[in-house]
């Protein structure tokens, strides 16, 4: 079974005008033969750029605490079928409940 099954492929025209479209973009030109022989793989590249690592750094002043409470299965389950953000509407429910 594919794993995209309503996939249309474009025709030949509009393919033709991608490749158009792609030849033209300045920012992203097609690689050559000679900058596959130039590329070099990680175990050559420098150590100061080989190992770079965003990290997120300490919040600089916590709005919230981290608590860690149990809660039952069902109630969770319906805060999540709401969608992303169901913690912040369940500390807004708890806020609602206790007069805040």
């Amino acid at each position: 079974m594919p794993r995209k099954p309503e996939f249309i492929m474009p025709t030949d025209e509009e393919d033709a005008r991608i490749n158009q479209g792609i030849a033209l973009d300045a920012d992203s030109p097609e690689l050559t033969e000679a900058d596959f022989l130039q590329a070099q793989t990680t175990q050559q590249t420098p150590p100061a750029i080989a190992n770079l690592r965003r990290v997120r750094g300490a919040q600089k002043s916590p709005t919230k605490t981290r608590v860690f409470m149990r809660l039952d299965p069902d109630l969770i389950a319906r805060l999540k079928a709401d969608g992303p953000g169901w913690q912040s509407r369940a500390n807004d429910l708890l806020r609602q409940a206790v007069g805040l």
